[in-house]
């Protein structure tokens, strides 16, 4: 390893978040020359170079998506919000399962960014978001739905129809969202 490399990484774990943010910068331009190095940090019994490791891979232009989706069963939340951050800008359909299990996290930011990154996968997120919607444990399922309604798939109307018949204000609220982003607007009202 170069002395330059060894300075960066250096800089990446110092506990200044500036300075290690600097790094982040200048490392992932380094491309796969850098993964030896990030793959060592992500196993460390760190959680802040595990962190930094993952907001250094969200950083890269084609990061391994295997190492993002991993992360999201890491001990600390702080690292499985990065790797959900992360894979919202790097969305891989192979993350779905890992995001929907993310989806009944107890820290809310960890769900509503697994959430976010089953959105940006889109259609193929579909049926796992479905199926958690109608199985799934009750935070699981309000993310589930506000998924769907970001998603925009018309395969998805009538779990959101379904959703309009639950208890809970959220959940109605993200149903509705959702039918009118895919254009129903009041339609779904059933005339009394």
């Amino acid at each position: 390893m170069n002395v330059e490399l060894r300075s960066l990484l250096a800089e990446l774990i110092c506990g200044d978040d500036t300075r290690a943010e600097a790094a982040v910068s200048k490392l992932a331009g380094l491309g796969p020359e850098i993964l030896p190095s990030l793959k060592a940090l992500l196993d460390s019994p760190e959680v802040e170079a595990r962190w930094w490791a993952i907001r250094t891979l969200a950083q890269m232009s084609a990061p391994p998506a295997d190492w993002l989706i991993a992360a999201l069963d890491d001990s600390a939340g702080e690292v499985r919000q990065c790797a959900a951050l992360a894979l919202c800008h790097h969305p891989d359909e192979n993350a779905t399962p890992a995001l929907i299990r993310l989806l009944a996290d107890p820290e809310p930011v960890s769900a509503e960014l697994a959430s976010s990154a089953l959105i940006e996968i889109g259609s193929q997120a579909l049926p796992a978001l479905i199926e958690s919607l109608e199985q799934g444990p009750n935070k699981a399922r309000l993310e589930a739905v506000r998924a769907l309604a970001g998603i925009r798939d018309p395969r998805a109307i009538p779990a959101l129809m379904a959703a309009l018949e639950e208890d809970s204000l959220s959940m109605q609220f993200w149903a509705e969202e959702g039918l009118e982003r895919l254009g129903l607007g009041m339609v779904y009202l059933k005339p009394e």
